[in-house]
């Protein structure tokens, strides 16, 4: 029986200039996306693909867009929406938090549709290298989930590195956050990067780092979700399965399909001829 390391005292303030404060949370997009692009333009240089330098630089502000707009509607939707209805404008405040992966994935998808029609380019061939960036920004969007003592984990006696978080009562609880940042980020990022930097035929092949990274995100976060604790507000959805699991259902499919599409047996050739 554990009983818990007392979570650091961890200002969510990162620093404040005056009446401008810079949370950790917002470094976290900032810099996550920042790193992001500098390496998608890297890889476009390398394997000389349709989504050039120039598009990636173009594409910056689709993506932030994608991800905060796609990102707040989803937790509205899917976490909250009856709250929502009845207080609109609290929609608006962003700052309170109140954030969803899978609606800035939805997000950054129309994003990329819309970019890729509007360029003239293949979804899919963007799609492979915003695959290979992505985890950058999940691992420091986990990593200040922790510094906010938000997201917790479910109550254990099982781990030595139990916390006791603030807002999550006396018991011991998974640091969960922890977790996500290595699977959602670092193995994610080093099995993805690994494929497409070391595997000249995996990096060729359009579509192929796309359908990983759902199918890996999705059953990494399917797993951990049985670590975190669910929106209390929320609680299990199906069974013991949280929301968070069931969004993970059409990513893993999706990136199921997707892989088979893109299988050198598949009658359908190339992705990029048809998107």
């Amino acid at each position: 029986m554990y009983q818990g390391i007392m979570f650091p005292q961890i200002d969510p303030v990162a620093f404040q200039l005056g009446w401008i404060i810079i949370r950790w949370y917002s470094l976290a997009y900032i810099f996550g996306l920042l790193l992001a692009w500098l390496l998608a333009r890297k890889m476009s240089r390398v394997s000389h693909s349709t989504f050039t330098v120039l598009k990636i630089d173009d594409f910056l502000l689709w993506a932030t867009m994608g991800i905060i707009l796609g990102g707040r509607l989803g937790y509205v939707l899917f976490y909250n929406l009856g709250y929502y209805l009845e207080f609109p404008l609290q929609i608006l405040a962003l700052w309170q938090g109140g954030m969803s992966f899978h609606g800035g994935l939805i997000g950054v998808i129309v994003a990329t549709l819309l970019f890729a029609w509007r360029k003239g380019i293949s979804a899919f061939a963007m799609g492979d290298i915003l695959a290979c960036v992505a985890p950058i920004g999940l691992f420091l969007g986990r990593l200040a989930n922790f510094a906010n003592g938000e997201l917790f984990g479910r109550v254990s006696h099982s781990v030595p590195w139990v916390m006791i978080f603030p807002n999550g009562g006396e018991a011991p609880r998974h640091p969960s956050q922890l977790y996500e940042a290595f699977a959602e980020g670092i193995l994610l990022f080093v099995i993805l990067n690994a494929l497409w930097w070391g595997v000249a035929k995996y990096r060729n092949r359009i579509g192929f780092t796309t359908a990983w990274f759902f199918i890996l995100y999705g059953m990494f976060r399917f797993v951990l979700e049985y670590f975190r604790e669910p929106d209390s507000h929320l609680g299990f959805i199906l069974g013991d399965l949280s929301m968070g699991q069931l969004l993970c259902v059409p990513m893993i499919l999706f990136g199921v399909w997707v892989l088979v599409k893109t299988s050198p047996r598949s009658k359908l050739k190339r992705l990029k001829e048809e998107v």
